[in-house]
């Protein structure tokens, strides 16, 4: 049976827009159909780039085109939950790239519009896919290691306004909101528990972005497993994050794709899934679950505690 074609339009064409559609081209049975972008001289480059025939600068009028299946979101971080929600009010199903919110209050209501809705709604927590934290995850749900501890660095030198290839933005991106909320939700996914205690500190504001350079988070689960996660933009070397986890029966350490045991000796971890890449493996998950009418993994309603955390984090930052 000829599998039903999915299309999608996809909103955001900068770095993680073009992950996407990298990532897409690899998925069979996926078309992305439209591209919306604020800038239409980039986003007319990026169509003819990829053969994609239409493109606007206006989201509510893809939303209009009843031949759009889903919506892919790759824009700012405070334009997620809004634009969200409009998908979801116009019939459509949708993933957003992390963060979901920045606010609690923002996250709640989509969770709310989503329950209503009843369409597939997911947040691109991408660590869930990839396939170093995917080998964990089978360790774990077979009973063969249990964590007792992880100790997480989020690292990058970023102290001008420029996006994951080196070129200015128009937005601030965020420690808590969006880089955060990465260990977050992987915490408490690898450990099966919810998290009971979290502590915050932040370094100074940084003068022209407005935000802080520095913070330090610690999480508590009822599981008793810890977590220790810092954070910076003020890191001079390698950039990224990097995963370490203490367990009963091992240690190993993840780097992106890459995964390590305790003594620094790789892992292959090459056949836990049918790519080596988070993003496609998160966007087939996406496409599966709009065919089989199913909650994906890591919809808004599975990483919901994850911005329930985060927003107690906040006050605490805000009260400091």
């Amino acid at each position: 049976m000829k599998m039903k074609q999915i299309n999608v339009a996809l909103v955001g064409t900068g770095a993680f827009g073009i992950k996407h559609l990298d990532a897409i081209k690899n998925i069979e049975g996926a078309n992305v159909v439209s591209l919306v972008s604020s800038r239409l001289d980039a986003v007319k480059k990026v169509a003819q780039d990829y053969g994609i025939e239409h493109y606007t600068d206006n989201l509510d009028d893809v939303l209009k085109r009843p031949e759009v299946d889903c919506v892919i979101l790759c824009t700012p971080t405070h334009m997620h939950a809004e634009q969200t929600l409009k998908c979801l009010r116009a019939g459509k199903h949708v993933e957003v790239e992390i963060p979901l919110a920045d606010s609690w209050k923002d996250a709640e209501e989509v969770l709310k519009v989503q329950k209503e809705s009843g369409l597939v709604a997911m947040v691109g927590h991408t660590r869930r896919f990839n396939p170093s934290h995917q080998w964990i995850h089978q360790r774990i749900e077979k009973g063969e290691f249990n964590i007792q501890q992880m100790d997480v660095q989020t690292y990058f030198f970023r102290r001008k306004n420029i996006n994951a290839l080196g070129q200015p933005r128009s937005w601030t991106d965020h420690l808590l909101w969006h880089h955060a909320a990465h260990t977050v939700d992987l915490f408490q996914y690898q450990t099966g528990s919810r998290v009971i205690k979290a502590n915050a500190i932040q370094g100074p504001i940084h003068p022209e972005l407005g935000i802080a350079m520095d913070m330090s988070i610690q999480l508590l689960t009822e599981n008793g497993a810890i977590c220790t996660l810092s954070l910076s933009f003020n890191n001079d070397g390698p950039i990224g994050t990097f995963f370490r986890y203490i367990g009963d029966t091992g240690t190993y350490l993840a780097r992106y794709d890459d995964l390590y045991n305790g003594k620094d000796e790789k892992i292959d971890v090459s056949k836990v899934a049918v790519s080596m890449n988070g993003i496609e493996l998160q966007d087939r998950e996406f496409f599966a679950a709009i065919r089989e009418g199913r909650e994906p993994n890591s919809s808004v309603a599975s990483v919901i505690n994850c911005y329930h955390v985060l927003g107690e984090l906040e006050q605490q930052l805000n009260n400091q």
